[in-house]
Formats: structure tokens, sequence, C-alpha cells
């Protein structure tokens, strides 16, 4: 027997207290389940967020896959369906010339999403790389690209869009990119400023004193350690282009009618204001359910999602 009666364990029976304990392995599954569990938790006490990424989720949906909630024609009008309310049959109803507003709404989500990823798209490659190579090289590099960006920074957002826009022409892609260079200056800034706090890490020095290249430091340790503020400013700025190219295209800048983008039906119904509310104030909810939900998210991705982390 290896204890004796009174329960005292007997010498060289007990753990050695000089071989290394190792604790048991965590199951993979076991981590997946906890991380679900938690998510599940800050999605409960979240509501507002719940519903935001619905909101989005839906849009998104709609401008990829519009006959996934109407099949009806948004250029077909009906003229004795002019001018009806909203109702069973027509959900937003309808226009001018008897068109369904819901379908219009639905269908223009995919143009006012297009342009909204384009402006995103060129504001993140431009004014990250430039954010990135100003932050990375220094010197007069640094100081040339900034004094660029404080001039773009003086100058209106809108302005400038408008500017570009009227220098490039109408449509909806050239609004877009109007839209997106008038924003390269936030992520210039965002980008630079993160490029310059990684710089400093430890194991940027310890790259660099290895002997790496300098653009294996870059791509491989500046970069991807300085993309997630620059990721969350993208979420951020996806809301205001959204606004943006809305705003250009009520100001028609955007695609010429009929072609149902999110501005040009909220400019369309303001001649009928008097009679019919809805072809305007519609779409205009639409419109800010999208920012508002995406300014959501930004800010969930941020702060209270790392937080919880």
């Amino acid at each position: 027997m290896s204890q004796s009666l009174a329960g005292e364990v007997l010498p060289g029976t007990g753990p050695d207290p000089d071989r290394p304990h190792h604790p048991e392995p965590v199951e993979p599954g076991v981590i997946r389940g906890a991380e679900v569990r938690r998510m599940i938790r800050f999605l409960l006490r979240r509501p507002g967020l719940v519903l935001s990424t619905l909101v989005v989720a839906l849009v998104v949906l709609a401008a990829f896959w519009p006959t996934l909630f109407t099949s009806r024609d948004p250029l077909l009008g009906v003229p004795v369906d002019r001018f009806q309310g909203p109702g069973a049959q027509h959900w937003f109803g309808t226009d001018e010339l008897g068109r369904d507003l819901y379908s219009r709404v639905v269908h223009g989500a995919a143009l006012s999403l297009k342009a909204t990823l384009i402006a995103v798209g060129v504001a993140f490659v431009v004014g990250g790389t430039m954010g990135l190579v100003a932050g990375f090289v220094g010197r007069w590099g640094e100081d040339v690209l900034m004094r660029i960006v404080d001039v773009l920074l003086a100058i209106p957002a809108l302005f400038l869009s408008l500017a570009l826009v009227t220098a490039l022409g109408f449509g909806t892609v050239k609004v877009a990119v109007a839209v997106g260079l008038a924003s390269v200056a936030s992520f210039a800034r965002v980008m630079r400023a993160e490029v310059l706090r990684v710089r400093q890490a430890v194991y940027v020095e310890a790259a660099r004193s290895t002997g790496a290249r300098w653009y294996s430091v870059l791509l491989r340790h500046v970069l991807p350690n300085a993309m997630g503020p620059v990721l969350v400013l993208a979420t951020l700025e996806f809301g205001i282009a959204v606004l943006a190219v809305s705003s250009l295209s009520f100001l028609g800048y955007g695609a010429p009618p009929p072609a149902p983008e999110w501005g040009t039906l909220i400019s369309t119904g303001r001649n009928y204001l008097a009679n019919a509310w809805w072809l305007s104030t519609l779409p205009g909810l639409m419109v800010a359910a999208t920012v508002l939900a995406t300014n959501r998210i930004a800010r969930a991705l941020d702060g209270e999602l790392t937080t919880q982390r």
C-alpha cells in the first residue's frame, strides 16, 4: 500500500517536484466553442449591432441578388398606378410614371453599392500607399507626401468631390472615383501613423538586424501589423461614401435617368413632396439606415470587439 491508514503519502510515492509538469492539452473544439459562446454573449448584449449587421447584409444581398427581394421591373411603368401610396400591392408606393418604388430602391442598391465600393477601394489603395511610403521612407519623401495630404485636408470633401467630378464627367464610376480621391487624405494619415508606430517595434528592429531586405520588412512585418486601424477606417468610410455618392447623384452627377440610383430617386421625388411624400422619404430612409448601420459596425470593430477579446 502506498498510503498509510492516516492518509499520509509514503516517501517516494508522491509526485516528483523536480519533474516538469506539463498541463493537459486543450482540445481545439473546446477553444472554438468558448469563442463562439463569447461572441454570442457579446452580440446578445448589443441588439443594435445585430440589427446593423442585418441591415448591411440585406443591402449587400439586394445589390448582388435583387431578384431575391422583388420580381418587378424597376423601369416598367403602369400609368393607371401613378402616385399610389405604400400598401400591400406596392410596399413603397409608385412614382409619377407608375413604377414600383420598392423595386427601384432594391435595384438601385446595386448602383449605389458599386459606386461606394469603388470609392472606398480608391481611397484605401491610394491613401494607404501614400501613408505607407511616407511612414516607412521618411525624410523628404514623407514631407512631400504629407504636404499633399495637408492640402487635401484643407478642402472640404464634398467640394473636392464636386470639383473632381466636374473635371472627370458624369456617371456612376466617375462619381465613385471623385469621392474616393476626396477621401485619400484620411487613409494616408491613419496609415502613416500606424507605420510609424510599428516601425519602432522590437520585431521590426530584429528583422532589420538580421539583414532582411527592406521590402521583406515592409511586406512581412510592417504592412500586416499596420493594417487593422485602416480596415476599421474603411468600414467607417463605407457609410460616408454612401452618403457622398448619394449627394452627388442628388445633384445630378450620377447615372442618368431612368437609372434608379438612390440619390437620383430622392432628387426626383422632391418635386412631388406635396402629394407623394414617399418618393423621397423612403429612399432617404434607406440611405440613412445604411449609413448608421455601417457606422455602428465600425464602432464595434474599433473598440468594443477588441475590448471583449
